[in-house]
């Protein structure tokens, strides 16, 4: 609500100092662009580090992913190994113990 009420006032303030302020500005901007070729080596340092960290970064997470991943699956089958020890047990015993299948 204050920021509606103060509204007209920074319109006016900002309007008045953009208009003092504006020979300023214009007398600034040849060293503006004297900052270009810095902007453009910034841009293409920031660049090439991308492109160098990027696929070391996905190779990285692939593999976190992978662990996790395998993590997740022994903890959820650790509970079952003994249930599935005692299955082969009597699968075994029940193969041993049945009669061999008549050869024809």
């Amino acid at each position: 609500m204050f920021w509606l009420l103060t509204l007209p006032f920074r319109i006016v303030f900002c309007a008045l100092f953009g208009l003092l302020l504006l020979p300023l500005a214009i007398l600034a901007l040849p060293f503006a662009l004297l900052a270009i070729p810095f902007l453009l080596l910034r841009f293409v340092l920031k660049l090439a580090v991308a492109v160098v960290i990027l696929p070391v970064a996905f190779v990285v997470a692939a593999i976190g992913i992978a662990v996790a991943f395998t993590a997740v699956a022994l903890a959820l089958a650790a509970p079952l190994l003994p249930i599935a020890f005692l299955v082969f047990c009597i699968w075994a015993i029940v193969r041993l113990a049945s009669r061999p299948a008549l050869a024809r």
